[in-house]
């Protein structure tokens, strides 16, 4: 019925989600490092998926997710190295 990448793509897409809800309820702040490795997290396994199911469109915003993700993450870190 599904094969592995599905269920790898359906959970990455789950990730994302659940961190958006969480963000929009105030339970997670965008600052943080749990935010930026949970939309890193969550579009590299919709990426894998994408690898078995090629579409142009989502293979760009799922790269973009994951490099503004990224500057997030160095932000943090940075942020947390100076204090």
């Amino acid at each position: 019925m599904f094969e592995t990448h599905d269920i790898v793509g359906t959970t990455g897409v789950a990730i994302i989600i659940v961190t958006y809800f969480l963000l929009q309820i105030g339970k997670i702040s965008s600052e943080t490092l749990t935010f930026s490795l949970l939309n890193a997290g969550g579009s590299a396994l919709i990426l894998y998926s994408l690898s078995y199911n090629w579409n142009m469109a989502s293979v760009l915003i799922e790269s973009f997710w994951i490099l503004i993700s990224l500057i997030g993450l160095f932000r943090v870190l940075k942020k947390r190295t100076r204090i």
